[in-house]
């Protein structure tokens, strides 16, 4: 099983800690940003302590393709509507790439943008010419385009949105996709029939493009479109469910990463991981 979190980078160990928080929770994968989600504030790669982080990886046996990077949610490749918000975007996104190489990571999980009311075709079609000109000369890396739940203008809610993308994208080699099951279950799709998800999925993507699996629990009813991640077996879903979606053998070699919420101002994933590893839910929050 190939199960981890989102884990922090901070100082003073940066991505020392962040392998060492992983390990705290017994997990074998991880997911990190490179920097805060939220700004274009980044330190140099050479004060992150990644090649202690790196070896601290092999010593441990988890594999370098169970590290996952998120890239942050300010770039928004589909927006038509403000030219200085595409170039921001690109011009990131490309310097998150190289970032991404210098931790020797391999899946950068992005989110397709929003279409800030220019309409959903537009909107991708800003995104494939965003991802067009970040990915026409890489190689090694793979941005995994999330599912997203259906907010607002977000692009992503349905399956045939990013195939729509994947299409449009001329380096196909590095381009994938990233599953959330809270995502999907907010959009609409049924997770308690996850072969079926799969079989949807295969239809109009190809199950060779999904690279990576968000496991989260969902605050609200099914197709509700709001994007409120609970922690499992709390949620709509329930941990049965979610289980059954981790041990699916269709998706047996992708790293599995949790973005439950914190309880109480700590982290819940070493719980959850036990949990998940046992195979048996436990009431452990207060």
């Amino acid at each position: 099983m190939k199960i981890g979190s989102h884990v922090s980078l901070k100082a003073p160990d940066f991505f020392l800690g962040s392998v060492q928080e992983a390990l705290s929770y017994k997990a074998n994968a991880l997911m990190v940003y490179t920097g805060a989600p939220q700004n274009t504030f980044r330190r140099d790669v050479s004060a992150l302590k990644i090649e202690a982080g790196l070896e601290l990886m092999v010593q441990s046996n988890i594999d370098i393709n169970n590290l996952i990077v998120h890239a942050p949610y300010i770039i928004n490749l589909a927006n038509s509507i403000k030219p200085e918000t595409f170039e921001l975007a690109t011009t990131f996104l490309s310097k998150e790439i190289q970032r991404v190489k210098a931790f020797k990571g391999r899946i950068i999980v992005l989110h397709p943008g929003a279409h800030v009311k220019a309409g959903l075709e537009v909107g991708m079609d800003q995104a494939i010419k965003g991802l067009n000109m970040v990915l026409d000369d890489e190689r090694d890396i793979s941005i995994a385009l999330e599912t997203m739940a259906g907010k607002g203008s977000e692009i992503g809610k349905r399956f045939e949105e990013l195939a729509y993308i994947i299409e449009g994208v001329n380096n196909k080699a590095c381009v994938s996709v990233c599953l959330d099951t809270c995502h999907i279950h907010d959009a609409g799709y049924n997770v308690f029939d996850f072969d079926g998800v799969l079989d949807e999925f295969d239809r109009i993507i190809g199950l060779e493009y999904l690279s990576v699996v968000h496991i989260n629990d969902s605050k609200n009813e099914v197709g509700a479109r709001k994007d409120r991640h609970e922690n499992l077996g709390y949620g709509k879903i329930g941990f049965d469910a979610l289980l059954k979606i981790i041990n699916n053998p269709r998706i047996a070699h992708l790293a599995k990463i949790l973005e439950t919420p914190y309880v109480d101002g700590h982290p819940p994933y070493k719980t959850e991981i036990e949990m998940i590893k046992k195979g048996e839910f436990k009431d452990w929050r207060p």
